[in-house]
């Protein structure tokens, strides 16, 4: 059982009834159907209780351990896991199968969901929670305000650069980019910058759908297997880019005279360095290099 008042645990078709179904009618419910032995359910876990926990109520997390609750499988006909489903009075709503990144399960909750606005006054603290939480057009409508009152500050400069990419607004992105002066965001800048790199470069490339195609009757195919890493970029699915990089790499390092450890090392600005995902690929890196 979860210390937050926002998780918990379902034990039987009638708790299910009161905790999902009676709840649903006054909070979504997000109802993770798991297993002990299903190790992308375990993967999935945190994520679903940290996106549950920044909602602050707005949104509740139900647990169904598949293995003990059978009844409630063959109710809703889980097939496969994990499977995450979303009610809302009552009903079912959205859902998805299969690990998902942070990005993808906002996405989803999104139309369905109030999320709580940041708490702080400061303008630019709230356009950076807004942007954290994928709320980019609410993130670029406070940062037009701030920079019509001060068209040069760095940090407001970078981050309505990336609403604008967020968007599609890549050339606009690149003006703004442009002119944020001095060295002192040097990080930020350049993650901004490898952001529009991937999302400039994915205009030119072939559908995901058929890179995966290509993928599924080879799954040697260099090109495909890059090609569809950007497409990962540049929908922020940085975990399943970073590892199906970093996979090329070992096979093929010489791949594109180098461009896989390049994109690597542009996905590690991006992140910055203290971000997990690159604490633990610089590490995998590193010990494939050495």
């Amino acid at each position: 059982m979860s210390d937050s008042p926002y998780i918990f645990d379902v034990s039987g078709a009638a708790d299910f009834d009161q905790l999902v179904i009676q709840n649903s009618f006054h909070k979504p419910v997000l109802v993770d159907f798991w297993a002990d032995w299903c190790a992308p359910c375990k993967a999935l876990m945190p994520l679903l209780a940290q996106v549950t926990e920044s909602y602050q109520g707005e949104l509740l997390l139900a647990k169904v351990n598949c293995d003990f609750e059978q009844e409630i499988v063959a109710r809703f006909g889980i097939r496969s896991l994990p499977t995450v489903v979303l009610f809302k009075d009552g009903q079912p709503v959205d859902g998805f199968a299969g690990a998902q990144p942070e990005s993808a399960v906002r996405a989803m909750l999104e139309p369905h969901v109030q999320a709580p606005a940041p708490a702080t006054d400061d303008p630019l603290e709230r356009a950076q929670a807004l942007f954290a939480e994928d709320r980019f057009g609410e993130a670029e409508s406070l940062l037009q305000a701030l920079l019509s009152e001060n068209s040069e500050q760095p940090v407001a400069l970078i981050l309505y650069a990336r609403c604008l990419a967020e968007r599609g607004e890549l050339g606009e992105a690149e003006t703004v980019l442009g002119a944020v002066k001095g060295d002192e965001h040097k990080a930020a800048l350049a993650a901004a910058r490898a952001q529009l790199t991937f999302l400039h470069q994915v205009a030119d490339l072939p559908d995901a759908a058929l890179l995966k195609s290509r993928l599924a009757q080879n799954a040697e195919d260099d090109e495909a297997a890059y090609q569809l890493c950007i497409h990962q970029l540049a929908r922020q699915q940085y975990d399943a880019a970073l590892d199906g990089l970093l996979k090329l790499f070992v096979r093929n390092r010489s791949y594109a005279d180098g461009l896989t450890h390049k994109t690597l090392l542009q996905v590690f600005d991006l992140l910055g360095g203290d971000h997990p995902l690159v604490i633990a690929y610089r590490r995998r890196l590193y010990q494939v290099l050495y």
